[in-house]
């Protein structure tokens, strides 16, 4: 059933770099809101309690899970989801990293760990392992272990400092 329009407020935001505006449903979390109105279904769903970090996207770079927050609340924010880091066909570094080491198996969790090391990295291009961990440390993953992925965020920061020098 879908509520009246007096239910509803408008949002404006930025998503991807693209302004967004539509009407929504005062209790549509951004998780739905990304999924389900955007069509940019890379934001997994996982527990919709912000446990799994499956859903974490990056909010004026800050990661977020995105099942905790009310798109409604949100004013003039920069939004960032998994999809929004490729350039068209060609992957970020972080992306070749992750493929390169292995860390991706099943996929799921990807997305959001995806997010979650870019918001490290975009504000540290030496984390140490310990801090890496630490800024993954909400994003659940059931298949790897961590280990490649720690090795795919180091060999990205690596790439980074690189091409910064």
């Amino acid at each position: 059933m879908n509520p009246p329009e007096s239910d509803k407020q408008s949002v404006k935001l930025r998503v991807n770099g693209q302004v967004v505006e539509r009407d929504v449903p005062a209790d549509r979390t951004l998780l739905r809101f990304l999924r389900e109105d955007l069509g940019l279904t890379g934001t997994k769903c996982g527990c919709e309690i912000g446990e799994c970090g499956a859903c974490t996207v990056l909010i004026n770079r800050k990661p977020m899970c995105s099942c905790l927050v009310l798109v409604a609340a949100l004013g003039d924010v920069e939004i960032l989801t998994v999809e929004g880091l490729a350039h068209g066909e060609n992957l970020t570094d972080l992306q070749e990293t992750f493929l390169d080491h292995d860390a991706v198996h099943c996929g799921f969790c990807t997305p959001g760990l995806l997010m979650s090391a870019e918001a490290l990295l975009q504000r540290n291009l030496s984390p140490t392992e310990h801090q890496i961990r630490e800024a993954i440390s909400g994003n659940l993953c059931r298949c790897t272990g961590y280990v490649q992925i720690v090795e795919a965020i180091q060999d990205a920061a690596e790439r980074r400092r690189t091409q910064h020098s």
